[in-house]
């Protein structure tokens, strides 16, 4: 019998995660997107609200409400840019960084349980290719 496709494939895997992953953001009050919001300004990947919508892929006028939301939580703040008075820096706060390392462990927790399902090759097989698929 021939594989399933890889779209396939990986669209039920993401499903499987994304599904596990739920309760627990729920549970510290962030969305999927504030989560994202939060793990790439601590990466130091987007310095700039245009920078980070499109670093997750999503639209930058939709990116405000949820900016607005963590800027309220104390999660991040926002600043003109020196260079460019139009655009806003976003900053994680301590507090911003305590939350997410929070939800990073809970969300480390489940992955080891999906994960405990393979070898020890095969985990750290996946977790060596999945960056560069993705």
């Amino acid at each position: 019998m021939e594989r399933e496709d890889l779209g396939a494939l990986l669209a039920r895997a993401a499903r499987r995660i994304f599904e596990a992953e739920r309760p627990l953001l729920d549970a510290h009050g962030v969305t999927m997107w504030a989560y994202a919001a939060l793990s790439l300004l601590a990466r130091g990947s987007a310095p700039t609200q245009l920078a980070l919508a499109e670093a997750m892929g999503y639209d930058k006028s939709r990116l405000i409400k949820i900016l607005d939301d963590l800027e309220a939580e104390g999660l991040i703040t926002r600043r003109p840019d020196a260079t460019d008075r139009r655009a806003k820096v976003v900053d994680l706060t301590a507090e911003g960084r305590a939350k997410l390392a929070a939800v990073q462990a809970d969300i480390r927790a489940m992955e080891a349980e999906v994960l405990a399902e393979l070898s020890t090759r095969e985990r750290e097989t996946l977790l060596a290719v999945l960056p560069r698929l993705a």
